[in-house]
């Protein structure tokens, strides 16, 4: 009888500390959703025109989500998607061109999107989001300079952060590709892509 006593108190400790072990890691593992507070964000675009200036625009339609386990966001999971035809550079005719086959194919590849891979900090306020960004049907890996805003508190209680994130590509490397030149040397539209996105998250209420 005494053995048996030993026995499950034994097999008792053990099943406890198997219990709060599993709830640590599952703490640990713990997750907290931002969503997109899109009244407050913005996901724009630059291009050189005529090699003088720079044309701008904008995608009105995307979402996004992100998952991090503090609010310090390191090696936050993040995701971006946007809806190509909701391209608008206030210039009907030339959103139109945008959508053809020269540059998105709006109505074959109707979204962009990003996937994040590594969200690591650079400095204060400063990370490096590198992940995967699929333009048409071509996926590359791609740097964001990201500034972090910081984490408030709204007036109706809810938690906000921000940031601005911005990058660089080559047009050409996504196939956009239809390109007039200038008498005078130089391209119609430039080939790089400044992308900028403001981005203000709501953090999920537990």
């Amino acid at each position: 009888m005494k053995r048996m006593n030993i026995f499950l108190g034994s097999a008792l400790v053990a099943l406890v500390a198997f219990f709060a072990q599993s709830v640590m890691v599952q703490s640990a593992l713990a997750q907290n959703s931002w969503s997109l507070d899109k009244s407050h964000s913005s996901l724009k675009f630059g291009v050189k025109h005529l090699v003088v200036s720079e044309v701008e625009g904008s995608f009105k339609n995307f979402t996004g989500s992100v998952k991090a386990k503090d609010d310090t966001f390191a090696d936050a999971q993040i995701e971006f998607t946007a809806d190509v035809a909701s391209i608008n550079t206030d210039d009907e005719k030339r959103d139109g061109h945008l959508k053809s086959d020269d540059f998105f194919n709006a109505e074959k590849f109707p979204q962009m999107k990003f996937v994040g891979k590594s969200f690591k900090k650079a400095g204060k306020n400063k990370y490096k989001l590198t992940g995967e960004l699929t333009i048409r049907d071509v996926t590359k890996t791609v740097t964001f300079d990201v500034d972090f805003g910081g984490v408030v508190k709204d007036p109706w209680g809810n938690t906000k952060a921000g940031f601005k994130a911005v990058t660089s590509i080559n047009r050409f490397d996504y196939n956009l590709k239809w390109n007039t030149m200038l008498e005078a040397g130089g391209a119609v539209v430039g080939k790089e892509i400044k992308i900028t996105a403001n981005i203000e998250l709501t953090k999920a209420k537990a």
